[in-house]
């Protein structure tokens, strides 16, 4: 997403927003954010920016459609980039670390459901929670 894009959604380009957004984009095996964890990705690269700031800039990226925020029952919350696809989650309960994945079957299982149950279906959120092996 570029400055133009901010632009689009109503944001006003600003350094902070940039470098949050940055930080956002880079698809590591970690793609999945805690606020703490961008903050650190930022002070590691020598930017000066508060926690409070990345805070707000992810909630206003939130309120844009820019990011999603994904609550778990380990009552962290992670962002990541709204990419305007369906995926799923699996957790890990020990250290937290979140992996996407998709499945046909699954999805086409959660549309019958809704059908059996008289519900049109309008979106869907499945988290997985165990332990990674290994």
């Amino acid at each position: 997403m570029s400055s133009q894009n901010l632009k689009k959604v109503g944001l006003k380009v600003t350094l902070p927003r940039l470098k949050v957004l940055e930080i956002l984009e880079k698809r590591s095996e970690k793609h999945h954010l805690t606020a703490e964890d961008v903050y650190k990705k930022l002070i590691g690269q020598g930017e000066e920016v508060g926690l409070a700031t990345v805070y707000r800039v992810l909630t206003q990226f939130e309120q844009a459609g820019i990011v999603r925020r994904l609550n778990f029952e380990n009552n962290i919350s992670v962002f990541e980039l709204d990419t305007g696809d369906n995926h799923d989650h699996l957790v890990c309960i020990k250290t937290g670390l979140v992996k996407e994945f998709t499945d046909s079957v699954i999805e086409e299982r959660i549309k019958e459901i809704s059908k059996e149950k008289g519900y049109k279906l309008a979106n869907h959120s499945l988290v997985i929670y165990g332990l990674t092996e290994g």
